[in-house]
């Protein structure tokens, strides 16, 4: 029989001591600012029917055409593990999960994208993201991007910046694609074979491509808001007057453009520098789904957490930051001790302090190397001697003093540290 690796899936990753400190933080802080933006969360199964991605991200993205887990359950139904949160989170809305004229609502969890693996990009990665139901208002946009930009303060991460761009209504996108294959086309020759087939399922995902020989023939295409109705132009002359007002310093990009086909006017990307050449650390952007014959409105964002995890990193941000204080140790001296130590060890828990003990009985020398393996500035030794005298021995482990104490004084030093 043949053995079974030790070792994850490739592309997924175990998150543990100590590194997991670091994600608390992130998860707990985001709660925080969520709380105060009256958004609420909903946790959406990470297994969904594959029709609710491929109808609302578009089947020719690069999503669910190259990077969905896609599979047939025994029922012959066809699901996929969720590559994203937006579609999960508005078919819940749509479902009457939330009034869904209003709804505010945020995830956190893992989301699966079958592609290679490479820094800052796992098969298996973890996103927080919101989403904002409503009708389009620009006032709405910017708010959603002022409480990105206060997470990304609360986390503690400078130098993010942000890049914004619209790709206006769905009314105005025949105009934009005629526009940008008219403006390509004199150089189409010049495109890979692959940008070539894009031209035609999806001119607009080369604006944002990467490969040089694509930047050099759209690098003289006209600006996509210059395709657009005057309408969209003023949504985002006010998204952007808004964020003014608010101290929000914004870049407008105009190649930038969103993957998936359900975005409508306002869309943005928050880039890091400490991320290297793959420098997204977020993206969001107002979209416009149709779930089930209800049509959602509304806006949000989702950030990577990994990639949050590596900015911070790169600014000096890591999780012995945020590690857990280090426990008290209680050391046991016969199995009278043992017993009593047992219920000391409960009281002190109760009272919030963090302490553990061996619950066997072992050599006073082994107690204290996992004492020391625990990382215990404090240890607590009783023995027969001490429980006949109603005292403690408490050893301070950074410079190897011990003193005897009664249970107030024990109490009073360990709730003080």
């Amino acid at each position: 029989m043949a053995s079974v690796s030790h070792q994850p899936v490739q592309g997924m990753s175990d998150i543990a001591s100590p590194d997991i400190a670091l994600w608390q933080m992130i998860e707990q802080r985001a709660r925080g600012i969520f709380a105060r933006y009256r958004f609420s969360e909903v946790r959406t199964p990470v297994l969904e029917k594959l029709e609710l991605f491929t109808h609302s991200l578009g089947d020719t993205t690069d999503v669910v055409t190259k990077e969905m887990y896609m599979l047939e359950d025994r029922g012959g139904r066809k699901l996929a593990l969720r590559p994203e949160g937006t579609a999960g989170a508005v078919r819940y809305v749509a479902s009457g999960g939330e009034e869904s004229s209003n709804a505010r609502i945020f995830y956190m969890g893992p989301m699966f994208r079958c592609e290679r693996p490479q820094a800052g990009r796992k098969r298996q990665f973890h996103q927080i993201g919101v989403e904002a139901v409503g009708v389009p208002n620009p006032l709405a946009d910017a708010e959603v991007i002022a409480l990105q930009v206060h997470l990304l303060s609360a986390w503690g991460l400078e130098g993010a910046e942000i890049r914004l761009n619209t790709i206006g209504l769905p009314e105005d996108r025949a105009a934009v694609v005629s526009g940008l294959r008219e403006a390509i086309r004199p150089r189409l020759h010049e495109l890979p074979e692959e940008a070539r087939q894009r031209f035609e399922t999806n001119v607009l995902r080369l604006l944002d491509s990467k490969d040089p020989e694509v930047q050099k023939v759209i690098s003289g295409v006209p600006p996509v808001i210059e395709f657009m109705s005057a309408a969209s132009r003023a949504y985002l002359d006010t998204v952007i007057a808004t964020l003014r007002k608010l101290e929000i310093h914004v870049e407008v990009d105009a190649s930038l453009v969103r993957g998936l086909d359900y975005y409508v006017h306002t869309v943005w990307e928050v880039v890091h520098g400490g991320l290297g050449a793959q420098n997204a650390l977020a993206g969001g952007g107002r979209y416009r789904i149709d779930v089930g014959g209800k049509r959602i409105d509304g806006v949000g964002f989702a950030m990577g957490v990994e990639r949050v995890i590596a900015a911070l990193e790169a600014t000096g941000i890591t999780a012995a930051q945020f590690a857990p204080p280090p426990p008290v140790f209680i050391v046991s001296l016969g199995e009278a001790a043992l017993n009593e130590n047992l219920l000391l060890m409960q009281m002190l828990r109760q009272r919030g302090v963090a302490c553990e003990m061996e619950l066997s009985a072992r050599k006073v020398q082994a107690q204290m190397r996992r004492a020391d393996r625990s990382g215990a500035q404090r240890v607590i030794i009783r023995g027969d001697s001490e429980l006949e005298k109603g005292i403690f021995v408490l050893k301070n482990m950074i410079d190897g003093t011990q003193q005897e104490v009664e249970l107030p004084e024990l109490m009073c030093a360990l709730e003080k540290s």
